[in-house]
């Protein structure tokens, strides 16, 4: 269940797809761990790890679409092994994730242009091995979208002149192409948005300084009378503001991959010191409270890779008929992010001042692991996105859709760049979500939630209460457990997960249920009748002493399991 570089191999992927995985893989572990965190603690910029990504042209062939790749049928979008290379990045250090996740959302504005020229070049400077940026944030709005500040001022030849900075922009400094969101000057409303690609060595460019303290360079940056051609502009009016949310839809998926590899290797390190570890005469293992972290931490980062697999399915199936991705993809950001952080926080319950120490990847996961849920804006945001879903989820499932297979085919995934206006997220449909978890009744967990998540559609949110954020936060909370636990099923049940583990993930999502409905009680907002029916959802899972010992023995298993190169 989790990555071990000595033993991997992303069996699942076509072969090119493996050399180059392995060959990362390699990169990082011939270079160990002392120098990894050497790196980290001085903040050097990657530049050897840049440098290794384009002699591999790991960016270029993991990022560019079929469409673009002159015939090379190595080089396609591919959601299966981009999540793969996501995980691995992750599992080695934010910072090297990083660095190739802006790179994915500089380029989805590129691909989904119709501009032939500014798609050409891209593609030449990725087979360069250039990485790219996405100029989207402000520092006094943030991404709020509405409220650009930079500006382009039409220059009487038929170009402009942008002017204005960008804030937050992860590889600002060296990115070959920046796709930069602005407004028009001689337009209003949303006829004015446009999306162009800029040079950051270009001397209208101005680097003010990287906003953070870290081997990343998250650069706050100033154009000033930037020349803009019809070669650079990518996008105007409501397209230009449909791109820039599409991209976030396909870029910010990673975002779930590289919180599961953080947690992989914390969890190796954290078990390796723990079950070595000796108080008061034991093993610090052998106390139950430890144990039961543990367990609950595997079965936290059980649920998030089965989660995350399934949703790649969902990617890649997706189409103008079938747009289901819109729900998973909120939840792989905010939920499976959030689960990381507990994943770490119980893991460093136990290690305890062990997890401060300078020569463990462990400090270094403590605080990237933080960083994730908040890449994308806040959980509050994603929360809001997936109630939008939830009346046609809950009591309106379709029932013309076809089963979707699990997706490791090595295929281009073009919809990406054809995904259309971002609206109508309310009329998406959705399969029975009951059928995974009536498929799975025998597992007394699974059973005891499928109770939960039905009672969930007798719950009434009233009208004067549909404006109340903090209410319906807590109640899509709820909802995300359910569509949570869905996909968990769906994942277990195609790659054979054993019934004890599907039944340990469903003893933590009863209590998470639970503990969700007491938030909901105490509301200032709640009624008596939605406290009543919070109260009623305060079960307990169902215990089986011998089923959790045997999950203990599989999480005791992986104590020396895998150690990084010194």
């Amino acid at each position: 269940m989790l990555l071990d570089p000595h033993r991997y191999d992303a069996a699942h992927l076509d072969d090119e797809s493996r050399r180059l995985l392995r060959a990362v893989v390699d990169w990082f572990e011939q270079r160990g761990k002392r120098r990894l965190i050497a790196d980290d603690q001085a903040k050097v910029w990657y530049s050897e790890f840049l440098e290794f990504a384009a002699r591999e042209k790991l960016f270029a062939t993991f990022c560019t679409p079929a469409c673009e790749a002159d015939g090379n049928p190595d080089k396609r979008w591919d959601t299966a092994r981009n999540a793969a290379l996501s995980e691995v990045l992750g599992f080695y250090g934010l910072q090297y994730w990083y660095a190739w996740q802006v790179t994915v959302l500089g380029l989805g504005p590129i691909w989904m242009s119709g501009n032939a020229v500014a798609r050409k070049r891209a593609a030449e400077l990725l087979d360069d091995g250039a990485v790219f940026a996405f100029g989207l944030s402000e520092k006094e709005h943030g991404a709020d979208v509405y409220s650009t500040d930079l500006v382009l001022t039409p220059d009487g030849d038929g170009g402009f002149r942008a002017s204005g900075s960008k804030y937050y922009i992860g590889n600002g400094n060296v990115a070959g192409m920046v796709s930069v969101f602005g407004r028009r000057a001689d337009l209003e409303g949303p006829d004015a948005y446009a999306f162009f690609a800029a040079d950051s060595q270009h001397p209208a460019f101005h680097l003010v300084k990287n906003v953070v303290d870290s081997q990343m360079f998250v650069s706050e940056f100033e154009l000033r009378d930037y020349p803009v051609t019809a070669d650079d502009l990518l996008h105007t009016g409501q397209e230009a503001f449909s791109a820039a949310l599409n991209t976030v839809n396909v870029g910010k998926f990673n975002l779930c991959t590289a919180s599961i590899g953080i947690c992989e290797h914390a969890f190796h390190e954290a078990i390796t010191h723990a079950h070595n570890r000796v108080l008061y005469g034991k093993p610090v293992t052998a106390f139950p409270h430890v144990r039961q972290n543990f367990v609950d931490a595997y079965a936290r980062l059980a649920a998030m890779k089965l989660f995350s697999d399934r949703a790649v399915d969902y990617f890649r199936s997706a189409s103008p008929d079938d747009r289901r991705y819109l729900l998973f993809n909120p939840i792989t950001k905010m939920k499976v992010t959030t689960e990381g952080e507990r994943v770490v926080d119980l893991l460093w319950d136990v290690i305890a001042a062990k997890g401060f120490e300078k020569d463990t990847y462990f400090s270094m996961a403590a605080r990237d692991i933080r960083a994730l849920p908040k890449l994308e804006g806040t959980v509050h945001v994603n929360l809001a996105l997936v109630l939008k879903f939830l009346p046609n989820y809950l009591f309106s499932p379709a029932d013309d859709y076809p089963p979707v297979p699990t997706r490791h085919d090595p295929a281009d995934d073009a919809f990406f760049w054809e995904q259309g206006p971002a609206r109508g997220l309310g009329a998406i449909r959705f399969a029975d979500w009951e059928e995974p978890y009536r498929a799975a009744s025998d597992v007394p967990n699974v059973a005891r939630f499928h109770e939960r998540a039905r009672a969930l559609r007798e719950l009434r949110v009233l009208d004067g209460q549909r404006g109340d954020l903090d209410l319906l936060l807590s109640l899509g909370h709820l909802f995300t457990l359910v569509v949570y636990g869905q996909l968990v099923l769906e994942q277990a049940a195609l790659t054979g997960v054993d019934r004890d583990l599907v039944d340990q993930v469903f003893d933590v999502l009863v209590r998470d249920f639970a503990a969700g409905a007491v938030a909901l009680h105490g509301k200032s907002a709640s009624t008596p009748e939605q406290q009543a029916w919070a109260l009623a959802q305060v079960v307990k899972p169902v215990v089986d002493g011998e089923r959790f010992d045997r999950v203990w023995q599989r999480v005791e298993g992986l104590s020396g399991a895998y150690e990084m190169r010194p």
